[in-house]
């Protein structure tokens, strides 16, 4: 048996590595290494998820932000982004719909825009859990204050994703401008955690500037941070940012580390995330079979889904949306896997 795979094995057994073994982790990818860590990744997720794929519904609720981070195509400075706001009837009658396809996770997900305010999203949050009980509400909204995330879960939110990025401060400056901060993004994470939130965190897998280094820190971070969800997918080039002549991640290594996040905590939830399904399009079925258990189908307006392109050609219609619902299952159902109507929270711990 290779090193390498003495080190999966390892991580396996201990959900554990040091950085220098992630490190060696990274740069020993090949096919059969990544075969063999997706094997025993789908072997840990089955023995906590069986056979099941959650789905998420998805409602983009504003492509508006402050931030100007330089891999974003929704960054302030993109003036070529065709601006909009969902109201509160936009996102119940998305709800609506989701519920109705067998949805009970809604996933309210946007820039950070100055008027999706505390008063409005506990508005709309209440809204949602008093139609719709039996649901879980996922917030990804970004930075918000201690006192913002405390109003949004005592309203009702369950979970909250935030991609802390990098866990490398260096390679983050170097994502972001100055006005954005590393210690702010992580002191965010900590205090989701704190409040009780299903907290998620990931990055982008072949970001520009990003190294086999800090690619370890990100998994150890993950290891030590201990989330409840992590996404995780392909970085994707967007025309309008200053990232524009930058190559594109690895659908490959994505899918590899993938498997590895799984070995790290095997009662995650991993999403299949959209980068994977725009970069190839049997992406969601490869994510699963790497050892992902979520996916998260459009509910959005259709007048608004191709506005919000954090990157170029992303997967917004056709199989990738909520109407697709019943292809959804037979792609999944052809894989040998089931999707399931359930909340899909956290199943225990290792």
């Amino acid at each position: 048996m290779n090193k390498i795979k003495e080190l999966i094995n390892k991580l396996n057994q201990n959900h554990s590595l040091s950085l220098e073994e992630y490190e060696a982790l990274i740069s020993g990818y090949s096919k059969e290494n990544a075969e063999y860590a997706a094997a025993l990744a789908v072997e840990q997720r089955k023995k906590y998820y069986k056979n099941h794929i959650y789905i998420r519904g998805l409602v983009e609720v504003s492509n508006i932000c402050k931030n100007d981070c330089y891999y974003c195509g929704i960054r302030r400075s993109n003036k070529r982004c065709d601006h909009y706001r969902l109201t509160k009837e936009d996102i119940l009658a998305s709800a609506k719909e989701g519920y109705a396809l067998g949805f009970r996770t809604f996933v309210m997900q946007g820039g950070e825009d100055k008027k999706l305010t505390d008063e409005f999203l506990v508005d709309v949050i209440k809204g949602l859990k008093s139609l719709y009980p039996d649901c879980a509400i996922t917030l990804s909204l970004g930075e918000r204050s201690y006192e913002s995330y405390a109003a949004l879960k005592s309203a009702g939110a369950d979970r909250y994703l935030l991609r802390h990025e990098t866990a490398d401060r260096e390679h983050y400056g170097k994502l972001h401008p100055k006005d954005m901060s590393f210690d702010a993004r992580m002191e965010c994470l900590k205090n989701l955690k704190g409040l009780g939130y299903q907290v998620g965190c990931g990055f982008m897998v072949g970001s520009p500037y990003q190294t086999v280094q800090t690619l370890a820190k990100d998994l150890k971070f993950i290891e030590e941070f201990a989330p409840d969800m992590c996404g995780i997918g392909p970085y994707l080039t967007h025309s309008d940012t200053p990232f524009r002549d930058m190559p594109s991640g690895s659908l490959e290594l994505t899918l590899y580390l993938l498997s590895i996040i799984r070995l790290i905590n095997p009662t995650l939830l991993l999403p299949a995330t959209t980068a994977l399904g725009t970069i190839h399009e049997k992406g969601r079925e490869m994510g699963v079979l790497a050892g992902a258990n979520v996916i998260m189908p459009n509910l959005s307006p259709i007048s608004v889904r191709k506005k919000y392109l954090l990157y170029d050609n992303k997967a917004c219609t056709g199989d990738e949306a909520a109407e697709s619902i019943k292809n959804l299952k037979e792609s999944m159902k052809s894989i040998g896997y089931e999707v399931v109507t359930a909340r899909g929270d956290r199943t225990g711990t290792v």
